[in-house]
């Protein structure tokens, strides 16, 4: 979707080129991540996608095309732009704002406020509230959410993100970064983000291109990056506790097991021989075929007297499939149990963790890459 091929940014009377020899593909669909420290070429590098910079030599292709040979009103009205302290237009309201590329492009007004309003629904901003407001009227998060809208206001296939969440406080910023990856699982566009906060690649993108003195040292997945810093500036960039950090790469969806389910009307013999199957552990119990939030293991099973509704134990915390392995193992120690279960958005449980699977998928993502 995006290609550099050896380009470079040499600005006069500087010593130091800015970008140097600059070569890297970024595919269609991705988040591509540009960290690195302040002076490293991040910002010049996203902005020379869409010509706010002119690079000193090397090519630079949008969707197969030079962009050189493309007029630059043209690449930028088809490129979304977000930029950390959002630019928004204080004389206009929210849908105005929102709704300036579509009307550049020459939009009917009935296709750009249904946009408009499509758009802040996507962003958790009620239109009926927020179309007539004006920016002094907003937080600094509701901000935020109206510049993302706007960036995707007339659909363009690349977004270019300037450090969107720098300004936020760390509980609207954390927040505000799940929403967008919400919103990029629906949209699937492709994005250049620049930031200098590794916490923040590591969680946003799908790859990541660590920079230093203009120079890509590093072009990889978070997970890549976590498990084999390519030098000792990578490794001192990430900061060490890397397990600890693999472990919000890896989703409760990709590790947890399946339950075996057993009828209430079943025998406390015959819940005892299936809990007691390589792999089996506890038993989600089920009326009727249809699951319910209460389970048996073996220790249980044994302490019942009667049927097999004496050994129940209710499920009173689930974590959603998206949920982390780091989020699992921090439910585990403020329970104090070694398993959780996962449940989909309408509460059904789809499936169990157990703390030594979490610990050795962490160990197999560790060595695997390593590899």
């Amino acid at each position: 979707m995006i290609r550099f091929d050896g380009v470079s940014k040499r600005y006069p009377n500087e010593a130091a080129t800015a970008v140097d020899d600059l070569t890297l593909h970024i595919r269609p669909g991705e988040i591509c991540m540009l960290v690195g420290p302040s002076g490293c070429g991040k910002t010049t590098t996203m902005k020379m996608v869409n010509k706010l910079i002119t690079p000193s030599s090397g090519t630079i292709h949008v969707e197969g095309r030079d962009i050189e040979a493309v007029d630059t009103i043209e690449l930028r009205l088809n490129i979304g732009y977000i930029i950390q302290d959002i630019g928004l237009f204080p004389h206009m309201t929210v849908a105005e704002n929102i709704a300036t590329v579509p009307m550049e492009l020459g939009w009917k007004a009935q296709r750009t406020a249904a946009r408009v309003d499509e758009l802040l629904d996507l962003v958790d901003l009620d239109p009926a509230i927020y179309r007539k407001k004006k920016p002094r009227e907003l937080s600094g998060g509701q901000k935020q959410r109206v510049g993302v809208a706007r960036a995707l206001a007339a659909d363009p296939r690349i977004m270019l993100m300037d450090e969107p969440f720098g300004a936020l406080d760390p509980i609207t910023r954390a927040k505000l970064q799940d929403e967008f990856l919400k919103i990029q699982e629906k949209i699937r566009k492709t994005i250049v983000f620049v930031t200098h906060d590794i916490e923040e690649a590591l969680k946003m993108g799908d790859r990541i291109a660590v920079l230093k003195a203009g120079r890509v040292v590093q072009f990889g997945t978070p997970m890549d990056i976590l498990a084999a810093p390519a030098d000792p500036f990578v490794s001192e960039l990430i900061g060490g506790r890397q397990a600890l950090k693999m472990m919000n790469l890896i989703f409760c969806g990709q590790i947890m097991r399946e339950v075996p389910v057993i009828d209430r009307g079943q025998t406390l013999a015959a819940a005892l021989r299936l809990a007691a199957e390589p792999g089996a552990g506890r038993l989600l119990l089920s009326s009727n075929g249809l699951r319910e939030r209460f389970y048996v293991d073996a220790q249980s099973l044994a302490l019942a007297a009667g049927d097999l509704a004496a050994a129940a134990r209710p499920i009173t915390r689930a974590l959603r499939p998206r949920a982390s392995a780091q989020d699992a193992l921090s439910e585990m120690f403020r329970t104090g149990d070694r398993f959780l279960f996962v449940e989909d958005d309408d509460h059904q449980v789809q499936g169990v963790i157990e703390l030594d699977d979490l610990f050795r998928q962490v160990s197999r993502y560790e060595h695997a890459h390593r590899a």
